[in-house]
Parts: C-alpha cells; structure tokens; sequence
C-alpha cells in the first residue's frame, strides 16, 4: 500500500507540469554516445511517447555521431573536428547523409511508433535552407573553413507545425541545403535551437553526455541546477564552458534571447532523465533562463 500511494504522489507531483505544458512545442536533441546505447535509447524516446500522450508537442532532433565515426572508419576517413564541429568534406558528407536520413532517423521513427506514438521522419534539407560557416579564429585572425558544414538561414516550420496539429512527433535529422540544393551538415545542437527558435518553442531540451553545466568540468557532483542567461555567457569569457559544449550553449542562449522560455542540459543516461527534468520540481540538469538574476 505504501508503496502505491508513493506512485500516486509523483503523478500528483507531476500534475502541474502537465498542466502546464499541455499543447506547447517542446523540442528535445539528443546524440552522442547515448546513441550507441538500445536502452538508453528506448527510456528517451518512451520519454517522448509520455510527453506526446498527456498532450505536450515533442520534436526530435537527432545527431547520430557515433554511428558516423564508426562509418568513416571502415571507409578509412579520419574524423576531424574544430572548435566542436565536424570538419565535412564531399566523402565524409555521403556518409553523414546516409547514416542520419536512412538508418538512424527510420530507427527512431520505428521505435516510436512502437511505444503507440505516432511519429514521422522529416530530412532536414526538405525544410532547413542554410549558407556555408565559415569563421574568424580569434587567436590568428585566420578564417576557419569547415567545408560542408551550414549554417541556418531560414526553416520551413509549416510541415512540422502540420505534424503536430496532426498528434504527429516530428524526427528531424539536422541537415540543410543551400539554393543550388548541396546538401551540408549542421551541427544538432545549432539545429535544435534554430528549430526552437522559428517554432516559439517553450522549451528546449538537450541530451548529452553528462548531467548538465559543471562548476568543475572533472567533477560530476559540481552541477548547477539553475542559471540566468548573463551567468552564462560569463561562465563562457571565463573559459568554464568550452568545447564540445560550446554549440550547445550558443544556440540555447540565441534560442533565449528569439523567446524560449527555458533551455535544459540533462544527462542522457539517467533513465528516463527527460521526465525527472520536465515533470518534477526539483529536476535533475541545468535549467538556463532568461530573466536576469
């Protein structure tokens, strides 16, 4: 009996975020080495089937890196990254297109549907329109050149905002094309918040390999749960948030300032982190916000 009426509290615990939440766009990426884990995999994505069926509107966006980098390597191909973005050649980009429209995206498609949520693939050069990054290194004043990698102009958001008004979760592979319809490779994090920014998301969630922000990146136990966005960008100039994590927290800041409410960073291997965050008081990442402190 006991333990009953502790399941009754969390769902009552849970019931004001359901509330308020019900019929917003919450966009989620996730990628990493999380992807390389079936049941980590399936406890995010069993996540999504729950946000959809107490009527929140999920957008996956998805990287598949990994999976990529194991690819390349039976091609032969080194994997380069700079300043946390995947240097993408002609070759390297068959491989990227290949591995996220056609094996990974259909994958999770397939598993939601599985968990009885009706979810659709969407390519993300069908919608995302982009120009070539390039940009300035800060040290040499050299001009950094990633090759295929874009940068986002524009999103057609009406084939998604369809899918959801049709209970439809969208999964969308983080690619663009530019006006003569090349193909390039987008960062997900960046994706995901040009995403959150065109939809007036309210909220968006990343994924990642670790529990959230860390006041010491070597110490796991140095979360910090809440931050306000001007902690942030000098959390940045103080070089504490850097590489990797680098994409992900400047579009989670562009995403606040175009009207996202909040941006989350939440460990991916925690199970089911994605319902501890958005349906519990206390949650378990990092929240970032926008109003000052």
């Amino acid at each position: 009996m006991k333990q009953a009426i502790q399941k009754a509290s969390v769902l009552i615990e849970a019931l004001p975020h359901i509330q308020r939440f019900r019929g917003e766009t919450i966009i989620v990426k996730f990628g990493g080495s999380s992807m390389d884990n079936p049941d980590v995999v399936r406890d995010i994505l069993e996540d999504v089937a729950f946000m959809s069926c107490v009527g929140m509107r999920p957008v996956i966006v998805h990287g598949g890196g990994k999976a990529i980098n194991a690819r390349m390597k039976e091609k032969g191909l080194q994997a380069t990254f700079v300043k946390g973005l995947r240097v993408t050649d002609p070759e390297t980009m068959k491989i990227v297109e290949q591995v996220l429209n056609r094996e990974v995206n259909p994958e999770l498609v397939s598993i939601l549907n599985g968990f009885g949520c009706k979810a659709r693939g969407i390519h993300g050069e069908d919608i995302i329109t982009v120009r070539k990054h390039t940009a300035e290194d800060a040290d040499t004043g050299e001009v950094l050149d990633w090759g295929l990698v874009g940068e986002i102009t524009h999103v057609d958001v009406e084939p998604v905002k369809a899918y959801l008004e049709s209970d439809i979760t969208p999964v969308i592979t983080p690619l663009g094309a530019d006006a003569s319809r090349q193909i390039y490779n987008i960062n997900a994090d960046a994706a995901a918040a040009g995403l959150a920014e065109r939809l007036k998301a309210r909220k968006l969630v990343f994924l990642s390999d670790v529990p959230g922000l860390l006041a010491d990146p070597k110490d796991r136990n140095s979360l910090m749960s809440t931050l306000h966005l001007s902690e942030v960008e000098s959390l940045i100039e103080r070089g504490i948030i850097g590489g990797g994590m680098l994409p992900k927290i400047s579009g989670a800041l562009k995403a606040l300032k175009a009207g996202v409410r909040k941006t989350h960073i939440i460990d991916a291997a925690l199970p089911h982190s994605l319902l501890l965050e958005l349906f519990t008081d206390k949650g378990v990442g990092t929240e970032i916000v926008n109003d000052a402190p």
